[in-house]
């Protein structure tokens, strides 16, 4: 009977319907979607939120370049970002990361991206070339930002403030592994709810190395960076804000052409040189599409999840509506219909990417 419980409760699909972080991403603004209809009424628009950030392109709600965005931050805040199309020779590609002074390991992934599909560390030349073999849309390569710790941090400003505030942050604990001398990787990973939804991903990404067991207490992180999608446990840490923190990134983001709502998502090595603007590197930035990750915290119920998400809706509003109020125009009907239908057409290419 006990292995009956256990084969029931280690099943993919009970371990979806019992975590709502699981749920289908309709499954969860379902309920709540009337609320943002009511600020479309009020707005006059359907698409008012993407006047949110005038600088990026649909106010970062669907289809922004990665690229694009990256050149509004400035320099000493962001790694190197280098932007190629599909078939790209690779012999460029190599030149390009010499040239650039890069080295192994680096990121490639989507320049139009969206929940982790299609990112990978890559090690070597034969690595590189495979997965650029393998994108049929636009991709970027990063370094690989040797911080150990991430966090996505929200940030808000009325477009008439001079300072923000941060109303979320979330930290990020990777997919991790500790090996007894016994068990094989993919037996570690299935002692984990978290890790057994992503088997199928782990195992593309691990292939051989599956089967292989590692020693006796050696831990190895085996995704390096924090995406939910591929197991990466989110923990509210928003209880951290300080008004040291904010004054950080208050500097920050003013400097970032724009930028008005949405969610920086960081690399930094310790809290303290965080809190001093210290050794840190904003990998990504996301703007009016972004959600308050630390939402997916295991602790947390959907009840504080529609919340928190409705807040967010709020202040996107306020600020779009002062946008508006400064002249800025959200986009029309037609601008906003072409824009889900070219997502739609873009999304089928991210699913079938081989990566």
């Amino acid at each position: 009977m006990k292995k009956v419980l256990q084969h029931i409760t280690q099943h993919p699909l009970f371990i979806r319907l019992t975590h709502w972080e699981y749920w289908p991403f309709h499954a969860v603004y379902l309920p709540i979607y009337p609320v943002f209809l009511w600020q479309c009424i009020k707005a006059r628009s359907l698409f008012f939120f993407s006047a949110a950030n005038p600088t990026i392109k649909n106010g970062g709600f669907l289809m922004e370049s990665k690229k694009e965005i990256d050149v509004l931050i400035p320099t000493a805040y962001k790694p190197t970002t280098l932007l190629y199309s599909p078939g790209a020779d690779v012999s460029l590609i190599i030149a390009a990361l010499q040239q650039q002074q890069l080295t192994y390991p680096v990121i490639i992934k989507p320049d139009i991206g969206g929940r982790g599909r299609g990112v990978k560390k890559i090690h070597n030349d034969n690595e590189l070339t495979e997965a650029a073999a393998a994108f049929t849309i636009p991709f970027i390569i990063q370094p690989f930002i040797p911080y150990p710790k991430e966090i996505g941090l929200f940030y808000c400003r009325l477009p008439y403030e001079n300072k923000g505030n941060i109303t979320g942050i979330v930290s990020k604990e990777f997919v991790q592994v500790t090996g007894n001398g016994k068990n094989t990787i993919e037996e570690l990973l299935q002692q984990n709810d978290r890790y057994i939804l992503q088997l199928p991903a782990l195992k593309k990404i691990l292939g051989n190395r599956f089967k292989e067991v590692l020693a006796v207490n050696y831990s190895e992180v085996l995704v390096p960076y924090g995406n939910h999608a591929r197991g990466c446990l989110f923990i509210d840490d928003s209880h951290l804000t300080s008004p040291q923190l904010e004054q950080v990134f208050n500097r920050v983001c003013g400097e970032i052409n724009g930028f008005n709502y949405g969610r920086l998502d960081i690399r930094y090595n310790t809290w303290q040189e965080l809190l001093e603007g210290k050794n840190f590197s904003i990998i990504e930035l996301n703007g009016a599409g972004s959600e308050p990750t630390h939402i997916y915290d295991p602790q947390h119920s959907i009840f504080f999840a529609w919340k928190e998400i409705i807040r967010h809706w709020q202040l996107l509003y306020a600020i779009s509506m002062a946008n508006k109020n400064k002249g800025i125009k959200a986009m029309s009907f037609t601008e906003g219909k072409a824009m889900f239908k070219e997502n739609a057409v873009y999304d089928k290419l991210l699913n079938s990417l081989a990566i």
